[in-house]
Order: structure tokens, then C-alpha cells, then sequence
């Protein structure tokens, strides 16, 4: 087994941290940030086809967004 990516375990904490700071001062909504995470997720699939990327690392990093996105739709208000 190897050890996770220093690197991505970084970018991903300190976008996770940046996405929940807007979120407490209200630049953006929790939908919003929903939207967001789920957009990323959608661009990742469709560039990792031009990149050649490996389906594994696709499915790696999509899941990834998806639990950050599901995380966040624990506070979407309903509307």
C-alpha cells in the first residue's frame, strides 16, 4: 500500500477549509458550494479523458469531490 499524496492531502484540506470559511461568512450559500464541488467533479471526469488518466485515478478523485459534496448537503436548508 502506499501513502497518500502529501501534496493533494494539502490542496485538499486547504480547499475544503476555503470553501467552509466562505460558508461562514456568508460570500457564498451551502447550495452554492454544492454546486461547485459537483461542477469540479464533472470537469475532472470529462478532462481526465484528454489527459489520459487512469479510470482508477478518475474514480479516486471523483470520489473524493462526491464525498465533499455529500458532506456539504448536510447543511443545504430546503427550500
Amino acid at each position: 500500500m502506499h501513502s497518500p499524496d502529501a501534496h493533494g492531502q494539502a490542496a485538499m484540506l486547504l480547499v475544503e477549509s476555503l470553501v467552509h470559511g466562505l460558508i461562514a461568512r456568508e460570500v457564498i450559500t451551502v447550495a452554492d458550494a454544492v454546486e461547485i464541488v459537483d461542477s469540479a467533479a464533472e470537469v475532472k471526469a470529462d478532462i481526465a479523458r484528454d489527459r489520459g488518466d487512469s479510470p482508477a485515478a478518475v474514480r479516486r478523485s471523483t470520489h473524493l469531490l462526491n464525498a465533499i459534496s455529500a458532506s456539504l448537503r448536510w447543511d443545504v436548508v430546503p427550500g
